[in-house]
């Protein structure tokens, strides 16, 4: 059955320490105003990046390293897990809701369910 998928957030990923200096800067490089998560406090928006990606900070735990990961959302998460696996990418592990996978240069990056609403119908690619 066909499914849909969309690169959707791109995502910053600070341990605490650097948490507050990275999330200020990026807050200023982009000139868009923080916008916390009130129900999770480890979760910041920067809003959208000219289109439909939005731009996201989370702080993450001790021992992870600052980095950047992308969350492809889709309307069926087997099916994309299965179809990016296909691509090359490797399942690294079962978050619950979701999939943390590494692409074939290791980089990570999370297969989510639908966040977006509108953005999701209007730019997500329908597979077969």
């Amino acid at each position: 059955m066909p499914h849909r998928s969309r690169l959707a957030v791109l995502l910053l990923d600070l341990p605490p320490e650097v948490h507050p200096a990275g999330l200020d800067f990026w807050s200023a490089a982009t000139g868009n105003p923080v916008e916390p998560d009130m129900a999770d406090p480890t979760w910041n928006s920067l809003g959208f990046l000219g289109g439909a990606v939005s731009l996201e900070v989370q702080r993450t735990g001790e021992g992870t390293p600052p980095r950047w990961h992308v969350d492809v959302e889709t309307d069926d998460i087997p099916a994309e897990v299965a179809r990016l696996e296909a691509l090359g990418a490797r399942r690294e592990a079962d978050m619950g809701s979701f999939w943390q996978m590494t692409d074939p240069a290791g980089l990570v990056f999370c297969v989510v369910g639908v966040q977006t609403g509108e953005a999701f119908e209007r730019h997500a690619r329908t597979w077969p």
